[in-house]
């Protein structure tokens, strides 16, 4: 614990400078810029700056990422509270009270309570972040081939079930992401796979462009093929949050902000989920249901608090196993790839301290979000008139530069845009995109994972289900993918009821 301590200290100490500083609050700003734009997305931000700041020393790099992310899941919850149109996914869930607060003339009011939830949701994962990453990567040291391959299937089913509507639709954009990650050469024996005689693709598929396809080109068509929507500003009353706010729902604070690191930590669900999660236990919570939908302070800051508790939450699995918890935090993981370090249950070992950046990063990113939110009300609120036809051309241009920065070929730029259009038709169709890129970003681990446990032990795929971890882990992967199953599930529900009657009847 004092080690601990004294590693946090050295990390804050080293970013307490001037350049670290104007990093984290220039990023943190563009971050909230990004988050304003209705269409945008963390992810997109994060895909863009990383081809920025690919020469950058990985500290401030990284920095600068996680400032954007944790800014830009803030910035969305403006446009939600003002126009009724959620800046990212993340802050849907926001809309439904914040925005029925600024009819009610209390814009000011409920951009200071989403101010509040989301610095207080930051601060309960940062502290999560701080607590569970070492334990959870000393845990994980114990894991071999043969569990790294569990773990990486069970995140692929994990994620296509909860990000999805339909586990079906989520199953197969994970597989799909998962078949993605094996095209190019086997990281084992150089071996071709999949690349239908194109050269090109001998590498792979780079992650970083099609993310940005996936995110930023298909967000571009899907903004482009729905009506534009007029912004409508009304005057705005003071944003200085109310102690009153924030001591009567201090209990909603700490469930939202647990709820939150909880769902960031399962793989691929993300932020929204962590929202509309806070707010239904609010609401189920909550003395005065009536208000909620409109405008519930309550409401809106239990979703506040768990989006962005959701972000530091997602980081602790990808620090500390290698499985991203949302899209996010999968491309921040992919940049952290790109400058070196690699996460994983070795990171304790090779290069602990580096945890504890990653802490000092946040709270940096929660101190910006902290003082644009409640400083730079006004100024920030013009980005939301700037019409669609100047921005969306804008970031097409961005995402081509993006795609072609990594490795400078026009291959990069063709595959980003191939991508965008495929994850444009099938969000049209229904299916999610989150899957495919957590299938995507554990296909190599999952591919070495399995080849190595094989290698090991001589073609026997014994150990895969004898060792105790990996049967745990097997038998929650089909656990869960039973669980969806109509049949499976009446069966359940029939078991547990009728063992409740039973010691119903036997208490009686």
């Amino acid at each position: 614990m004092f080690d601990g301590l004294q590693l946090l200290g050295q990390s804050l100490a080293s970013f307490f400078s001037f350049w670290p500083l104007l990093y984290a609050l220039t990023a943190t700003l563009v971050g909230i810029l990004v988050g304003c734009l209705p269409g945008l997305s963390a992810t997109l931000a994060i895909a863009l700056l990383t081809t920025l700041t690919i020469k950058m020393p990985p500290n401030d790099a990284i920095l600068i990422l996680i400032c954007a992310y944790v800014g830009t899941i803030y910035g969305g919850s403006r446009t939600a509270i003002l126009l009724n149109i959620p800046g990212t996914a993340a802050n849907a869930a926001a809309c439904l009270d914040g925005h029925q607060l600024a009819l009610q003339g209390q814009a000011g009011r409920a951009m200071g309570i989403a101010t509040t939830g989301s610095v207080m949701g930051s601060l309960f994962g940062v502290f999560c972040l701080a607590l569970l990453t070492p334990a959870l990567g000393e845990a994980a040291l114990s894991f071999g081939s043969y569990e790294m391959f569990w773990l990486a299937l069970f995140g692929v089913m994990m994620s296509g079930s909860i990000a999805s509507a339909d586990p079906l639709k989520g199953w197969m954009m994970g597989f799909l992401g998962l078949f993605l990650a094996l095209v190019g050469q086997d990281g084992l024996h150089a071996v071709s796979r999949y690349t239908l005689g194109v050269h090109d693709l001998e590498g792979g598929i780079s992650l970083i462009p099609a993310l940005i396809g996936a995110f930023g080109f298909a967000e571009i068509l899907i903004v482009l093929a729905e009506p534009a929507k007029r912004a409508t500003l009304n005057a705005v009353d003071s944003v200085l949050p109310r102690i009153r706010d924030v001591l009567v729902h201090w209990k909603t604070i700490l469930r939202s902000g647990a709820i939150g690191v909880y769902v960031g930590v399962l793989p691929g669900v993300g932020e929204d989920i962590a929202a509309w999660s806070s707010y239904a236990a609010a609401r189920r919570a909550s003395k005065e249901k009536e208000k909620y939908g409109k405008g519930s302070v309550e409401g809106l800051l239990a979703a506040e608090t768990g989006d962005n508790a959701a972000i530091p939450g997602g980081i602790i699995p990808a620090l500390a196993l290698a499985i991203p918890g949302s899209a996010p935090s999968a491309v921040l993981m992919a940049a952290m790839i790109i400058h070196g370090v690699q996460p994983g249950p070795m990171l304790m070992v090779n290069q602990p301290q580096f945890v504890y950046d990653v802490v000092a990063m946040t709270l940096l990113a929660t101190l910006g979000m902290l003082i644009f939110g409640l400083f730079l009300v006004r100024p920030l609120l013009l980005i939301v008139r700037i019409p669609r036809s100047i921005i969306m051309p804008t970031v097409f241009v961005l995402c081509t530069v993006g795609a072609y920065a990594i490795a400078s070929r026009m291959f990069d730029v063709y595959l980003m845009l191939a991508i965008g259009m495929a994850a444009f038709l099938l969000r049209r169709g229904g299916y999610p995109i989150p899957p495919l890129v957590l299938g995507l970003v554990l296909g190599d681990l999952l591919d070495k994972s399995l080849r190595r446990g094989l290698t090991l032990s001589d073609g026997d795929f014994t150990p895969f289900f004898t060792r105790p971890i990996c049967a745990a882990l097997a038998a929650l992967t089909v656990f869960t993918m039973f669980m969806y199953a109509p049949a499976f599930n009446r069966g359940v529900r029939g078991l547990w009821a009728r063992a409740l009657s039973l010691v119903g009847m036997r208490t009686t």
